[in-house]
């Protein structure tokens, strides 16, 4: 059983939420008859207990784990679900490490990922949905132009404690670190080279919306956070912005074409032995059907 307080996570909007055209009920059908007879034989009902009625698939997914990823993957899930009224997809966040645990445990079919998975986790099967970035952010009204490599290593070990030292003003700097157990986290210590122990945070958040909660409200904050997440928080007037790392802007430009150095994957995880209910999802979970979300969420498409 999942905890009672599962829900489904709210997704950004979208040019086309809400609406399933013709040629997408036709894709949905080829996905869905690729994955019955690639994996069944052509059997007319899925593994596990998720049954296919009429050509017609039903069943419960469950899915947990990443912050970052959860606003997309409940997006694409509302649009699957509109094809597929007999089924129900639940989004639960708390972090890649939970969702990698609860897919290993049994508590979920499917886990989000915002990271790669390492040589350990090879007993998962990985499905790409997305590529996305580490922003540092700061409060709009912060001067400071940018940042290089070595300051943000300064800044995030105490070395560096007023922005007056990397050309902001003369204030003492609230750094804002991730949680253990974030893949965010994860990717910033591999990047600059840190240990945990190494960082000395004013504030501990959990998860994006979080981040940038603290830096909107606190002038001397600085964080890092999804690209994703902070590039929509700014586009609606979140009084944030996101700042070029050695001379590099974060963009989704600079995703597309590799300039950006902190570019991560945000991916899908499941066990092999998953019903065909979820085999479904997935494949179109990892479509070029879903583009359109991943860039409505200011995510950048996979390379195919």
């Amino acid at each position: 059983m999942l905890p009672a307080d599962l829900f489904r996570a709210p997704g950004r909007p979208g040019g086309v939420k809400g609406v399933v055209t013709s040629s997408r009920r036709t894709t949905l059908g080829g996905l869905l008859t690729l994955v019955l007879f690639g994996a069944s034989g052509g059997c007319d009902s899925a593994r596990g207990g998720a049954p296919i009625e009429d050509g017609r698939l039903q069943g419960r997914i469950a899915i947990t784990g990443s912050s970052t990823v959860a606003p997309l993957v409940g997006e694409i899930a509302r649009r699957f679900e509109e094809e597929y009224p007999a089924v129900r997809i639940d989004v639960q966040t708390g972090g890649t490490s939970r969702g990698i645990a609860d897919v290993r445990r049994e508590i979920a079919e499917i886990g989000m990922v915002s990271r790669v998975l390492r040589p350990e986790e090879a007993d998962l099967l990985n499905h790409a949905i997305a590529v996305d970035g580490i922003a540092f952010i700061v409060h709009s009204k912060n001067p400071v132009p940018a940042l290089t490599h070595e300051e943000i290593v300064g800044i995030f070990t105490g070395e560096t404690r007023r922005w007056s030292e990397v050309g902001g003003g003369d204030r003492e700097i609230t750094v804002v670190n991730k949680a253990d157990g974030r893949a965010t986290l994860e990717l910033f210590l591999s990047h600059f080279e840190l240990r945990g122990e190494e960082v000395r945070p004013s504030v501990i958040i959990g998860d994006n919306q979080q981040g940038i909660r603290t830096v909107a409200t606190s002038p001397d904050a600085v964080a890092y956070v999804s690209i994703g997440t902070a590039s929509f928080e700014s586009s609606r007037g979140t009084a944030i912005r996101l700042l070029p790392v050695d001379g590099v802007d974060p963009t989704l430009e600079a995703l597309r074409d590799g300039t950006y150095p902190l570019t991560r994957p945000l991916n899908l995880v499941s066990r092999a032995d998953s019903n065909l209910l979820v085999e479904a999802f997935l494949a179109y979970a990892a479509s070029a059907e879903v583009h359109d979300l991943v860039e409505a969420q200011y995510f950048v498409p996979p390379v195919e």
